[in-house]
């Protein structure tokens, strides 16, 4: 069966590889296998084919056939940089100029010496990251490497040769491979070129022969790399297929390992990231952490262990709870592990009295789950390293408090044992114990029981003052003592943790919830980062920008960024990757950016400024900021497409509005034009000939055409005044019967068959309004009423005072009435139906006018059944104002 997900997964990476360089790696097992003669030897052979290929940098280390390679290449010039020593001396040194080669961006760009250290002061630490760069950049590159450079085969190389590498190349760089080319040469005819002189002078080649370059040692490296080349071509294969939607591609499965900081975390690390790349897995590190902050030294081994995993593409995550099992099993059920990666369980003191070790909980917890228990040589004498080195984690003021207690336990046990006459003792010094575990660390906790044992034992165990115990009850009270006490610290010391756990968990939720609660609030872009940037520095306790757009960061301003800080900003967009201090890019640079990632593409950056006295960035810190980061981006991306959804519904409005508009003109002009022009046109070929009776209609037909004619450009000009807030109210009083029968009679003079069915209260006062726009709006509703009524039947007009003071004014005729749904929106600019109150002839205007000028009054317009199910009512109701006092 075909996995549909890993062909869509292979096909994205492959357009994604499109898109950008492909990268070609020449691998070697050691120094002098000719890597570099055969990537310039193979630059040779593009340059004949006419491909632009431009030489970067490109180390012959004064080998005469390597530098003949180069005649007929271009080469780049280096780039000189100033290099201030420890001592204060400048020292000019040069570099891959990588500006340069962007600049002139060639088809394939040679860059030797992948696992190179750039001198300081350079973008990038690595040369590997201005490789990806350059790939990034539509570049393809053409690079050399030695096996022992890269990073997780470290460990294995190290217990190969001995020698423990530091410049190495994550293996995340060979996932951008398109092509990987094995410079493979027998260690027999190695060893001797490095007699002959051709890899290092005789006195290095000398020493090397001792060391690196054994033959045992150059066996192993030589089918390291072959493997190495083979399991790259095997994963090439797998993805291949993949994207063809072959069968036999491999599931992957999530392996997961876990590290506490204790010696072996970044082997495990490295381990992790083989076993995944053979099942072609996704891979994640984590550790639990069930105190608020580790030890030091513990602490930058998990740095230093999740920077390397980042560096080797797997993700990280730290987990916070009392119980590591526990931690560890929900956090696989959430991911889907398949594979649990743990170092050899170490035994601790009193571990056996109180649990089984993390090996044996794992084994029964986590039957589901593939566990893999890792060793190392090294590692029995780093446990008993570590057991003796427990001490090292208390402080003086734990050990200070552990004594005090015990003193003060024992002093108030002499005093309630004097005053009180009080026998039984032993709770005092556990309460002490316990208070000692509820501040401090389970191996203080120890320290205080066993210093209360002894103190109990020696002052009020009888014979006193000895250490000597008399009785057999005596015996047993003492050690049931020390393992209460032990089994109370314990307890607290658990619970401790987990309230420290708890409040280091709830601290970032709570940081996280008030983002969200701020986020929702947000209206437009400008409100989301606002409130995304004050979360942020109220969140790390420091500055923090948040910068939407390409345009660069502000010269000027309480957040002003110097050109560095510039650079690293553009370069975090442009990559989608953390850049600043902190990291490997532009580390001299006083801020630390992350990209804010929507839909992968990086529409902006978030800064942050730490305090100059933090040395490194907390995980805590680097996680919140990461989350909020997220954060922010989906509120973003959110405002953006609410934006672009209201920017789209009014331009399709306005698009409805303008072909509306555009129909209502051709044909309620057109019309009474065409009439007019026709009966103009009549009298001036046929006057003569007409009697005064034809004439007389003809000039009434251009008359009431003209008349319509008028009202039609009224409305539109009424609408106008609407929409733009010019309407004008000059108030008057007049009389409801007035108002009434003006706009009545008004229509009569236009269609006098039309019938009128008046219902008007007595005694109704006048009204404050503007006579002239309430009447149009009476008008329009009586017109559309007479409209629609059958031939024959009356429009009903009822006006009357409500209880509450305002007049109401009821337009009904019988006419097939608006359904239910349309009843609000025939109050829209241009809306008609044919089977309602407007037909096709009708512009649309004339109820959104009423609405306007009834409303600019503050009253109000809507359509109702009329009675008995049949017809339409609209009614207005009007509030009655009286005109402000004039004070003389």
């Amino acid at each position: 069966m075909i996995d549909r997900n890993a062909q869509a997964d292979a096909l994205i990476g492959e357009l994604q590889r499109q898109g950008a360089g492909r990268l070609t790696i020449f691998l070697g097992m050691a120094p002098g296998v000719g890597k570099t003669y055969m990537m310039l030897s193979r630059a040779r052979e593009l340059k004949r084919r006419g491909i632009d290929v431009v030489t970067g940098i490109a180390e012959t280390h004064g080998r005469t056939e390597t530098q003949a390679l180069l005649e007929g290449l271009e080469i780049l010039p280096r780039r000189r940089i100033d290099y201030r020593s420890s001592n204060g001396s400048v020292h000019a040194l040069e570099e891959f100029d990588l500006d340069a080669m962007l600049a002139r961006k060639p088809a394939v760009a040679l860059v030797d010496e992948l696992a190179h250290r750039n001198v300081p002061g350079s973008r990038h630490e690595r040369r590997w990251q201005d490789v990806i760069e350059l790939l990034d950049a539509g570049i393809d590159v053409y690079t050399t490497i030695n096996i022992q450079h890269l990073e997780s085969l470290n460990d294995v190389v190290f217990r190969i040769t001995g020698v423990r590498v530091s410049e190495t190349v994550p293996d995340v760089v060979f996932d951008r491979l398109r092509d990987i080319v094995l410079v493979d040469l027998p260690p027999r005819e190695l060893i001797e070129r490095l007699h002959q002189g051709k890899v290092y002078v005789p006195e290095q080649a000398a020493q090397a022969l001792q060391a690196f370059f054994s033959p045992s040692n150059l066996s192993a490296l030589r089918e390291l790399s072959m493997q190495t080349a083979a399991d790259r071509v095997d994963v090439d294969l797998r993805e291949a297929q993949a994207a063809r939607g072959l069968p036999g591609v491999s599931l992957r499965r999530q392996v997961m390992v876990a590290i506490d900081g204790r010696g072996q975390s970044e082997y495990l690390v490295r381990v992790a990231r083989r076993i995944a790349e053979r099942r072609d897995a996704p891979w994640t590190v984590v550790t639990v952490q069930s105190v608020s902050t580790p030890a030091e030294h513990i602490q930058q081994e998990l740095d230093r262990a999740f920077a390397l995993a980042r560096r080797l593409g797997g993700e990280t995550a730290v987990l916070h709870g009392p119980s590591i099992v526990e931690a560890l099993l929900d956090h696989a059920g959430r991911l889907g592990t398949s594979t649990i990666v743990i170092g050899r369980t170490r035994e601790r003191p009193f571990a056996r009295m109180f649990n089984r070790t993390l090996t044996q909980q794992l084994l029964q917890r986590g039957a589901h789950y593939e566990l893999t228990i890792i060793s190392t040589p090294e590692a029995r004498a780093r446990a008993r390293r570590v057991i003796r080195e427990v001490g090292v984690k208390l402080t003086g003021t734990d050990v200070g408090l552990s004594f005090v207690a015990a003193a003060a336990a024992a002093g108030v046990g002499w005093l309630l044992e004097r005053y009180a006459g009080l026998e039984d003792l032993s709770m005092v010094f556990i309460v002490a114990v316990v208070v000692v575990a509820a501040r401090t660390r389970m191996t203080a906790a120890v320290i205080a029981a066993t210093l209360c044992f002894l103190a109990y034992n020696f002052f009020f165990i009888a014979p006193r003052f000895t250490f000597y115990i008399g009785a057999r009850q005596g015996v047993a009270t003492v050690f049931l003592f020390l393992i209460a006490a032990l089994v109370a610290g314990r307890l607290a010391a658990k619970l401790r943790a987990q309230v420290i756990a708890l409040r280091a968990s709830n601290a970032h939720a709570t940081a996280l919830q008030t983002l969200g609660r701020q986020l929702a609030s947000a209206a437009d872009i400008g409100q989301v980062v606002e409130a995304g940037r004050v979360a942020l520095q109220r969140s790390i306790d420091g500055d923090a920008l948040l910068h939407l757009g390409d345009d660069p960061l502000p010269q000027e301003g309480a957040f002003a960024v110097s050109n560095m800080d510039r650079a690293a900003a553009d370069w975090a967009r442009k990559h989608r990757l953390p850049a600043g201090r902190f990291t490997d890019t532009l580390a001299h640079a006083d801020w630390w950016f992350l990209p804010l990632v929507i839909d992968g593409k990086a529409e902006g950056v978030i800064g942050l400024r730490l305090p100059e006295h933090v040395s490194r960035l907390e995980p805590e810190v680097r996680r919140l900021a990461e989350a909020m980061a997220a954060d922010i981006a989906e509120a973003v991306a959110r405002t953006q497409m609410v934006t672009d959804l209201e920017d789209a519904r009014v331009t399709g409005e306005t698009e409805r509005l303008r072909s509306a508009l555009l129909s209502s003109v051709s044909h309620d002009l057109r019309t009474p034009l065409a009439s007019i022009i026709g009966a103009a046109g009549s009298l001036e070929s046929y006057a003569g000939s007409m009697n005064a009776e034809d004439r007389s209609a003809l000039l009434d037909t251009i008359r009431m055409e003209g008349e319509r004619l008028d009202r039609y450009i009224q409305n539109l000009l009424d609408m106008t005044r609407l929409g733009h807030g010019g309407l004008t109210l000059n108030r008057d009083w007049i009389g409801v019967d007035e108002l009434i029968g003006s706009a009545v009679g008004r229509l009569q003079r236009y269609q006098p068959e039309a019938r009128f069915k008046l219902n008007i209260a007595d005694g109704l006062k006048p009204l404050w309004v503007h006579p002239a726009l309430v009447e149009q709006a009476l008008f329009n509703v009586i017109e559309n009423a007479a409209k629609f009524s059958p031939p024959g039947e009356s429009v009903e007009i009822e006006a009357r005072d409500t209880d509450d003071g305002l007049l109401r004014i009821d337009v009904r005729d019988r006419g097939p009435g608006i359904p239910e749904e349309e009843r609000k929106r025939i109050f829209d600019m241009f809306f008609s139906v044919e089977r309602g109150d407007r037909g096709r002839q009708g512009t649309g205007l004339g109820l959104a006018i009423t609405q306007g000028m009834i409303g600019a009054h503050g009253g109000s317009v809507e359509a109702l059944p009329g009675p008995g199910g049949h017809g339409t009512t609209i009614r207005i109701t009007l509030p009655r104002m009286e005109p402000m006092p004039v004070h003389t």
